[in-house]
């Protein structure tokens, strides 16, 4: 559990950079898709959160630790399909600590028992929960510097 430490910190810290960059778009900035980009701020926001719960929970075959509607919209292979309303905005802001807090509480206790292992699309290979762990701090800045990319481009920037 020591070594998850350091990385429970480093994706606390990725996703505080993103909350502060939601907190500095408008509501309408978060749902634009630029041209040239096939997403938004949003999505990209709710992904991280949706893709650590199927990778550390459904995996392990245990009931993710949010509404199943998030993991719908936002999980891998979907697109923004609605606006997203400040309300859900914030939901997501709360989830996107909350979520580490209570997967960290989860390893303590030791819930992970079994695990289905599969390949991220970036070609590495997720044997147990431990491993999902170790992947989020590259998930989580790869998406973080793409909404930040978004951003740049709103505020012609880039």
């Amino acid at each position: 559990m020591k070594k998850l430490d350091n990385l429970l910190k480093t994706i606390r810290q990725t996703r505080k950079n993103f909350i502060q960059l939601i907190e500095r778009s408008t509501v309408e900035e978060l749902n634009q898709v630029p041209a040239g980009f096939n997403n938004n701020i949003i999505w990209n926001f709710g992904h991280i959160i949706a893709s650590q719960q199927i990778l550390c929970y459904k995996l392990a075959n245990l009931e993710p630790r949010i509404d199943s509607s998030y993991l719908l919209a936002y999980q891998k292979g979907t697109k923004p399909e609605r606006f997203i309303e400040a309300a859900e905005i914030n939901t997501l802001k709360e989830l996107m600590l909350s979520t580490i807090d209570i997967l960290e509480n989860d390893l303590r206790n030791e819930v992970f028992e079994s695990y289905n292992a599969m390949t991220t699309g970036y070609g590495v290979t997720l044997s147990n929960t431990a491993e999902a762990v170790q992947f989020f701090p590259v998930h989580d800045a790869f998406h973080y510097g793409y909404a930040s990319s978004i951003q740049k481009v709103l505020n012609n920037k880039i």
